[in-house]
């Protein structure tokens, strides 16, 4: 029989632990770089259009942008540290506000609605788990076959119609609408899921056994873990931040649509890998996640000002990728030993 694990063992197997106390620590000088960039994109939009950029609007206008795909990079930052990947989020987020806004949902009320989507998110994350943890099916693989089948399965609920939020469910719209000092409740729904993410992640054993399985899978179940139903359980996680981002994106739009959400996958794990977070799991951060996500946002806010082209911003975001996934390969090299 296993020993149960102990802190010990977690970084005995590998698991880089959460980084803590006032040391300098690469991670926090990664964190500084991320800053740095942040302030220079400020920079750069104080510069060319001080009169749209330096305002409250624009700043609430972010804040609700990076609210959503920031809820799902929240999901996507345990999965990737856990040595996985999830490419299904933005379909599945569209597939729970489909369902949560068909005409037989909406008869229930807000509260039956918002609680229909996180079920369906969760639910749609947990077969992910179940196929990869227990069928042995490649994270790529299985995520890929559900971005497919959820994308599919929400366009034949809504006959690829959008789905108006009636008007007596505005309870749901309110969480966009209504504010509080001045921003939108959503976007203290994504700080609370930040705040948690943060804290299952660097203060519980969870956590700990995330960095431990995305470190060295095989050391971690020698240590006692129970590899494949922790890998189920982040993957879960997962489909719950999607759900909740569903309720979010319902609230912005007022509808569910098999359209929400495209392309938001690459841009969650993006998000991730700019704030430092290996692809090969067992090392990252949700702060450096959520620096990676404002700076997405801020690239994206700055070309809709400055009148950009579209396609000119998509290639800028994927050239950073490319420079974030460069220096990632360096710096491991650097800390060889």
């Amino acid at each position: 029989m296993s020993e149960p694990t102990t802190d010990r063992s977690l970084a005995e197997v590998g698991a880089s632990p959460p980084p803590g106390g006032f040391r300098f620590s690469f991670g926090e000088m990664r964190h500084l770089g991320l800053l740095a960039a942040l302030a220079l994109l400020i920079v750069v939009g104080l510069v060319t259009r001080p009169e749209n950029f330096a305002t409250a609007s624009n700043l609430v206008s972010i804040l609700s942008l990076a609210a959503t795909i920031g809820v799902i990079t929240v999901g996507a930052t345990f999965v990737i540290i856990g040595g996985g990947i999830d490419l299904s989020v933005g379909a599945v987020m569209a597939l729970a506000s489909v369902w949560a806004t068909t005409l037989a949902t909406q008869s229930y009320g807000p509260v039956v609605m918002a609680i229909c989507a996180i079920l369906v998110g969760t639910g749609a994350g947990l077969v992910n788990g179940l196929l990869i943890a227990y069928g042995r099916l490649v994270p790529f693989i299985a995520t890929l076959a559900m971005l497919v089948a959820a994308r599919g399965l929400a366009q034949r609920m809504s006959d690829r119609k959008t789905q108006l939020i009636q008007s007596e469910n505005s309870a749901i719209v309110d969480l966009s609408t209504t504010r509080l000092l001045g921003i939108p409740l959503l976007v203290y729904i994504f700080a609370l899921v930040v705040v948690l993410g943060w804290i299952v992640l660097n203060r519980t054993t969870f956590g700990r056994r995330t960095y431990a399985v995305g470190g060295n899978p095989e050391a971690a179940r020698l240590a006692g873990i129970d590899v494949r139903r922790h890998t189920m359980l982040l993957y879960a996680l997962s489909g719950l931040c999607c759900g909740i981002a569903a309720v979010l994106i319902m609230a912005r739009t007022t509808t569910g649509s098999s359209t929400h959400g495209d392309l938001y996958e690459l841009d969650a794990i993006a998000a991730v890998i700019i704030g430092g977070t290996l692809l090969t799991g067992g090392r990252g951060t949700i702060v450096g996640s959520i620096l990676g996500l404002l700076i997405f946002t801020l690239i994206t806010n700055l070309f809709i000002l400055n009148g950009l082209n579209t396609s000119d911003q998509l290639i800028a975001k994927g050239l950073i990728i490319v420079v974030a996934v460069l220096l990632q390969r360096r710096n491991l090299k650097e800390r060889a030993p």
